[in-house]
């Protein structure tokens, strides 16, 4: 599984700080099965971050993964920017990613993260706390190569067990 990991962050994007969410959220989906080929920082600008998202949709990645930016905070803006690339809304793993947050914290109902697909590439955004990534990347693992393999499938054969 292809994989891209943004991290999302004006201040980090700006060289202020030590990215701590973006080499976490890499060495999760490396665990889960994912390749993971690059790993970047993005600023926190609905613009830039869809521009990059469509790049790498365009590079054909099966997996993208955000961190941050999904805060109620006004320059929290990659919901919205996920929004604008995806073709088809993937509701269940966000309220998923939600759900078992809310297990560990209440503040978990205030991400705005989304999931979608664009073309064949799977889009979901995690918030941007390394605690929060720990607590909840093991919902979505459970279903990444289930998820990724349905959306990657030859068209012209069917699949089974699907």
């Amino acid at each position: 599984m292809r994989t891209a990991v943004l991290t999302i962050s004006t201040s980090l994007a700006a060289g202020q700080g030590d990215d701590a969410s973006g080499p976490l959220l890499a060495q999760l989906a490396t665990d889960a099965g994912c390749t993971v080929e690059l790993a970047e920082v993005v600023t926190d600008a609905t613009a830039a971050i869809a521009a990059r998202l469509r790049d790498l949709v365009a590079d054909d990645f099966a997996v993208i993964l955000t961190t941050g930016g999904t805060g109620f905070t006004p320059d929290d803006h990659t919901p919205e920017a996920t929004r604008a690339i995806i073709e088809r809304d993937a509701p269940g793993i966000a309220e998923a990613l939600r759900a078992e947050g809310l297990k560990h914290k209440p503040h978990a109902m205030l991400t705005r993260g989304v999931a979608g697909l664009a073309g064949r590439t799977l889009i979901v955004n995690f918030p941007g706390s390394p605690k929060a990534l720990n607590e909840t990347f093991g919902v979505l693992a459970a279903v990444l190569p289930h998820a990724v393999g349905s959306l990657r499938q030859d068209h012209g054969r069917r699949s089974t067990g699907h």
